[in-house]
């Protein structure tokens, strides 16, 4: 079968061409409508011209021709033609359905665009459009297929369009729809993406590898048929029916190697790859036996993608050899149907015959990402955010771990055991406390590898730590963190807000709970809100200052103005350390239980604690309203962060024994920066440690001034 990497010759396409292809695989019923598809497109965009100068029409005849070419439906060759119909005519969607059915239409109606709305950026418009293709994929995965022979199509024809715009689309390409071929297993449409969007993005990078290449092609062709020549010999001895193809890396993957492991193209050495396709699965593994008994294998470089497939439904062997003349040979072995999806990935739904257990199983993975992608859409307000949040998902350089149970879990290269919880059940992952792999207890921040079983442990009051965004890689556990992080903050400013209207309420002797229902109306009719807790939000998080709202509360009643550090008569807000993110104590001054301690109202964070003498204080002088008399609770449990700064002569286990002092104190260290003085001679260490209160503090500093290396300790203030 065709496959979408094969080009269109540089003549004008015709309609002939693609029915006569359409032909060997479509009855004659539907080649017509494709036909009559053809002519109500070109009907309707006959007064337009492409950039090149020629008619537009054949810009969506090229774009089914592709189809045609991966043997799609005939529904997708007409949607294909008539895929810009809606978008650059004045032809109405109604007709479309009346003409060739509400599944055409619905296609077609996913691919138009955005055009009636107007963004603020480019970067907006690219992230809203995707997001609309991708929940139109949702609805019917063709859409999908249609958008990327579209894109392929215009990446061919880049030559007539202006420089900026050839590399905007050639980033886009390289960014977005290259890895979304790759994600639905389109092998042959990822491949043609990536060196056309190579070729423009970088023409001087993609023409020197190709001189290269160019110059030292002839010998490597030679390599490449002894080893293909040889390999077929010894299958044929060992009676195994197979196909060897020999094949060079693509332009883009030698770059991109040379790019992230920084070689230099010599080092490059496993550029020769080979191919071998057999009659079925138990034929794979016993010509795996043959090329190993063959060819010496690489150890730690064998991968079994039979037994547990790729998330884009990929199967096959991967094995690398110790091949003739030192250089590495990358081997490939699957069957047919294996190699069909490969090539064509979710297209080859329509390839094979219903029955066919093959021909299900990247339409399966398809449907099991897009399902994620749902998951994410419903928790993302912000189309930047979903954007970045499916690139992610777009670059799955998998690992795969077990549950306790056996079952097998596919994550990207680098997920944590954060990514495993959520990859579970989103309420495993929020309730999280820690996670044990192989039975042994480790942090929830340790990368998985293949091979591990994994075991979370959660608690029922356990909630997501904003610390978890710092080290999580896959794209539905950020989404469900950014998720849970929201709701928490949420509920805690409302509690905050409360705390606050009501101080302010209580220089008149009143709380929002004696407050009449009627001014509680009122006040949010003022402010454009819906309900109370939307209002105590915004004051816990500092959009809308607590008096200005007790102000209108009580709109009967004189209330004083709010003097600076607040009305003593009311007591200061009590400060516990566990009131979560609405109050937040920052690392400028470190303040701890035992010091003095300012707020101020800082719109989205809620109220920030510092230390009267820090300087960021100085910006808050003008703005008394922002002030809030705060003092440190007398019965606190928590800990907080303090840093200290510690001169020592430089000697060999000098950071263990310091680390065993503060521990003797009941302190943990949470980061250690050191710098040399004196030649080497001695270094000065920087050290954040939790602690309970300025006293607990003292005792520890005391207890490090009285260590035989070290000369001087004090506590660091920014």
């Amino acid at each position: 079968m065709a496959t979408a990497s094969v080009k269109l010759d540089s003549a004008p396409l015709r309609i002939d061409s693609l029915c006569r292809l359409a032909r060997t695989y479509l009855p004659a019923e539907q080649v017509r409508k494709i036909r009559l598809a053809y002519r109500f497109s070109a009907e309707a965009h006959k007064n337009q011209k492409r950039q090149s100068g020629e008619p537009y029409v054949q810009h969506p005849l090229s774009v089914a021709y592709i189809l045609t070419q991966m043997h799609m439906d005939h529904e997708s060759l007409i949607a294909a033609m008539l895929h810009d119909v809606i978008e650059d005519t004045s032809v109405p969607k109604d007709i479309i359905t009346n003409e060739f059915g509400p599944d055409v239409a619905h296609i077609v109606d996913g691919l138009s665009k955005l055009t009636q709305i107007e963004f603020e950026s480019h970067v907006d418009a690219q992230a809203k459009n995707f997001q609309k293709m991708l929940m139109a994929m949702a609805d019917d995965i063709r859409v999908i297929l249609v958008k990327l022979a579209d894109r392929l199509h215009n990446m061919r024809t880049l030559g007539a369009l202006n420089a900026e715009k050839r590399r905007r689309i050639s980033r886009e390409t390289l960014e977005i729809y290259a890895p979304i071929a790759q994600r639905l297993g389109m092998n042959a449409m990822r491949l043609e993406l990536e060196e056309l969007g190579f070729q423009t993005l970088y023409p001087l990078r993609h023409d020197v590898i190709a001189r290269v290449i160019q110059k030292v092609r002839g010998n490597r062709k030679e390599v490449v048929t002894k080893i293909r020549n040889r390999i077929t010999r010894r299958l044929r001895q060992e009676n195994l029916v197979t196909h060897v193809v020999g094949r060079e890396k693509h332009l883009y993957s030698i770059y991109k190697k040379m790019r992230e492991k920084r070689l230099h193209f010599s080092e490059v050495r496993d550029v020769y790859a080979f191919r071998i396709i057999v009659d079925s699965v138990d034929t794979c593994y016993r010509t795996l036996g043959v090329i190993h008994a063959l060819y010496k294998p690489v150890p730690d470089t064998f991968k079994d993608y039979i037994a547990i497939p790729k998330s884009n439904g990929y199967q096959s062997l991967h094995t690398v050899l110790f091949g003739p003349f030192g250089a590495p040979v990358e081997v490939q072995i699957r069957t047919n149907e294996m190699d069909q999806v490969a090539e064509v990935g979710i297209a080859s739904h329509w390839t094979y015959k219903e029955g066919e257990a093959g021909s299900k199983v990247a339409q399966k993975r398809a449907r099991e990402w897009l399902h994620s992608v749902l998951e994410m859409q419903s928790r993302t307000t912000n189309p930047q955010e979903f954007l970045e949040n499916v690139r992610v998902d777009l670059f799955p350089d998998e690992v795969y771990v077990f549950t306790p149970k056996g079952v097998i879990v596919k994550l990207p290269r680098g997920a944590t055991a954060v990514d495993f919880a959520y990859s579970i059940h989103t309420d495993l992952g929020n309730t999280a406390v820690g996670c044990r792999i192989d039975r042994r207890l480790v942090p929830l921040s340790t990368p998985l590898k293949t091979g591990e079983s994994v075991e979370i442990i959660n608690s029922k009051g356990a909630r997501p730590n904003p610390a978890w965004l710092d080290f999580v890689v896959t794209a539905k556990a950020r989404t469900n963190i950014h998720h849970s992080l929201k709701n928490l903050q949420k509920f805690e400013a409302e509690v905050l807000g409360k705390r606050l209207i009501n101080r302010e309420l209580g220089r008149v002797n009143l709380s929002l709970d004696k407050l009449d229902e009627a001014h509680l109306k009122v006040c949010l009719q003022t402010f454009n809100l819906e309900s109370l807790k939307e209002l105590l939000s915004d004051i816990g998080l500092g959009t809308r200052p607590a008096p200005i709202v007790a102000r209108t509360l009580i709109s009967t009643e004189e209330i004083p103005k709010t003097k600076k550090g607040g009305d003593k008569s009311l007591g200061p807000l009590i400060i516990k350390g566990t009131e979560g993110m609405v109050i937040s104590i920052p690392k400028c001054c470190h303040p701890i239980p035992g010091d003095p301690i300012v707020g101020f109202i800082t719109t989205g964070r809620g109220i920030v604690i510092h230390h009267p003498s820090c300087k960021n204080v100085i910006e808050f002088r003008s703005a008394p309203e922002k002030w809030v008399d705060v003092q440190w609770a007398s019965d606190l449990k928590s800990e907080f962060s303090a840093e200290i700064m510690i001169d020592t002569i430089n000697r060999r286990g000098v950071l263990a024994t310091i680390a065993s002092k503060c521990a003797s104190k009941g302190a943990s260290i949470e980061e250690v920066k050191t710098s040399e003085v004196d030649e080497g001679m001695a270094i000065q260490m920087k050290l954040t440690i939790r602690v309970r209160d300025r006293k607990h503090l003292a005792d520890i500093i005391r207890v490090l001034r009285n260590t035989k290396p070290v000369s001087r300790v004090q506590r660091k203030r920014k």
